[in-house]
């Protein structure tokens, strides 16, 4: 696949994120007009403020991951190239899209990974503390949904992963520079924050351990 003609959509997964998905929408339609958010059974304005800034919103009755949410997606995408991106996302432009899609769309990299650089410590931080599960990437639509159990992980960057690996696929690190995502600790207070950041980080580091089993 090679060529800047190749089509590029976004697609957002998002559970309560009414206050930041507007904000990432708005930035993805300058980019492109297939932007997709998938309300992962949020219970707060997230599906109106989607719908607001002009997005395709798939909205899920219950919660049921990160991994589910991104598959309904891509299967709603039609586009040959996805740009993943988290619904909480600050200093995004459409700058940074193109650093994420170019590389695909001409053929380059099968997938592209964006790290934070600059937009603050915390956030700078962890993305470089453990890149690799970043949620900000550029890839072949086809690609994705062949990812074995990306619909059933709560939080399907290890099972990308394995992918990756498994079939050979050509990936790199990207910088984004300036963005930064708003901590669960600031959106959901410091104990809820703590015990979903505590969950998430479980779930991911057990994946090899219950795909074994």
């Amino acid at each position: 696949m090679s060529g800047v003609s190749v089509s590029c959509a976004v697609v957002i997964a998002a559970f309560n994120e009414e206050d930041t998905v507007g904000g990432v929408v708005r930035v993805a339609r300058t980019f492109t007009p297939e932007v997709i958010v998938v309300s992962d059974g949020s219970v707060d304005g997230t599906v109106g403020a989607a719908r607001e800034a002009g997005a395709q919103v798939v909205d899920l009755a219950v919660n049921v991951g990160k991994g589910g949410a991104l598959h309904a997606g891509l299967r709603a995408a039609r586009a040959d190239v996805v740009i993943l991106l988290d619904a909480d996302l600050t200093g995004l432009s459409a700058a940074h899209l193109e650093t994420l899609c170019d590389p695909v769309r001409r053929g380059e990299l099968d997938m592209s990974i964006g790290v934070f650089e600059g937009g603050g410590f915390v956030t700078d931080w962890g993305n470089k503390l453990t890149p690799h599960l970043s949620g900000q990437r550029a890839c072949r639509r086809e690609w994705l949904l062949a990812v074995p159990d990306l619909a059933a992980e709560r939080w399907p960057e290890p099972a990308i992963t394995r992918h990756l690996k498994a079939t050979g696929a050509r990936w790199a690190y990207v910088e984004l520079p300036n963005v930064a995502q708003v901590v669960k600790e600031k959106k959901r207070g410091f104990w809820g924050g703590a015990k979903a950041r505590t969950k998430m980080y479980v779930s991911l580091l057990t994946y090899r351990a219950r795909r074994r089993g």
